[in-house]
């Protein structure tokens, strides 16, 4: 299976958001200190950092991320917000937004080993479409593993967003609705994606 092994924090710096963002808050990364860099971009390098951003903080690779535009293109709205909406969906990311895990691959790894139930059943693939009414719980064999009480305890700042109802004492959340582009906190211009794969 192919996985992005990309630097965080150096990757990060080249696409100009934070490594909070991927939820490293104490990665930093000094490369190019002070370096010269081209102060204006050209359209189709701006629209390109953009998808660059999506793929990254999500960890899609292209293959992936160009059925999902081609799903959202597909889809009553617009395409970018339906676009954004499809990436925040992925189970991966559910069980980040939930606190499980400390990031996103982490999150990935969680999934892909079998800790992660939906509606009852052991589910094991990241990318799988969480939809409203779904109930996306730990195993219960995988409650007491020690990194995972780690990451739930120092993850408890986080607060779910608010199309997830989380129960915190029995570490079950069920899926209340889809996700809307206001509780995408990313700063992503998603037009520009729309306008690159419109080329």
């Amino acid at each position: 299976m192919a996985k992005n092994t990309q630097p965080v924090a150096k990757r990060c710096k080249a696409l100009g958001i934070s490594p909070a963002t991927m939820g490293y808050f104490t990665k930093e990364t000094t490369r190019n200190p002070g370096a010269q860099t081209r102060k204006k971009k050209s359209e189709y390098a701006t629209q390109l950092n953009e998808k660059q951003k999506v793929k990254f903080v999500y960890g899609i690779l292209e293959k992936q991320f160009r059925g999902y535009y081609e799903k959202a293109s597909k889809m009553a709205g617009k395409t970018g917000e339906n676009l954004l909406i499809l990436c925040e969906s992925r189970l991966d990311n559910v069980v980040y937004r939930l606190g499980y895990a400390a990031t996103r691959r982490e999150a990935r790894q969680l999934v892909n080993h079998g800790h992660i139930t939906v509606n009852g059943h052991k589910v094991n693939i990241p990318s799988y479409q969480v939809k409203p009414g779904m109930v996306i719980a730990l195993k219960e064999s995988s409650r007491g593993i020690e990194k995972i009480k780690a990451n739930i305890e120092a993850n408890s700042f986080r607060t779910a967003p608010k199309w997830l109802e989380y129960d915190k004492t029995n570490n079950i959340a069920k899926v209340i609705a889809a996700p809307q582009r206001d509780d995408i906190d990313l700063p992503i211009e998603e037009h520009l994606i729309v306008e690159l794969y419109s080329k």
